[in-house]
């Protein structure tokens, strides 16, 4: 192999590595929660008040794709249910939706053909920065103790992924 295309070989596997990063780290939130889903007569304002949403967040909207649709819309339309000139057509029709939460900001869903009024619709407020994990106040007997230091999964998933591209790529190609 040239070193043309080794040097092109290196910048697609690191490219790769970048985007399974950048999908290692997004959590999914399912709207309405495991057991009521997106359909009409759910309280989505009582659920989405018990939720935290965040920049890189993703909402699935599982729904029966024969009735329900899912639009982004403004806050206007949302709260007169107006389906008319959606933001962004959510449904690619399966019944099985994500939306990517990419800015902070508050986000407007809802289902036409008149599902809105049954209550399908989604208000999502959402901050810059996920909420930090709970700190647990230490006891007193763990005071004595000697601290150790763990490391996220998040971290280490996207570093064993670092290694193994790095090991592969050097094992193939004997860059010396």
């Amino acid at each position: 192999m040239g070193a043309i295309s080794r040097r092109a070989l290196l910048q697609w596997m690191i490219l790769l590595m970048i985007v399974c990063i950048g999908r290692v780290s997004g959590k999914m939130l399912r709207v309405g929660g495991s057991s009521q889903g997106w359909n009409p007569d759910v309280n989505y304002t009582e659920w989405a008040s018990k939720q935290y949403f965040y920049v890189g967040l993703w909402l699935y909207f599982g729904y029966d794709r024969y009735y329900y649709n899912v639009l982004e819309v403004n806050e206007t339309s949302y709260e007169t249910c107006n389906d008319r000139d959606p933001i962004t057509n959510v449904t690619r029709g399966a019944g099985r939706d994500v939306f990517n939460l990419t800015e902070a900001k508050t986000y407007y869903f809802l289902s036409s053909g008149g599902y809105c009024w049954h209550g399908m619709k989604l208000a999502v407020p959402v901050h810059q920065f996920p909420l930090p994990p709970p700190v647990a106040a230490p006891s007193p007997s763990s005071s004595t103790k000697s601290s150790s230091t763990s490391s996220s999964p998040s971290i280490i998933l996207p570093a064993a992924l670092v290694l193994a591209v790095t090991w592969t790529i050097n094992s193939l190609f004997s860059f010396r």
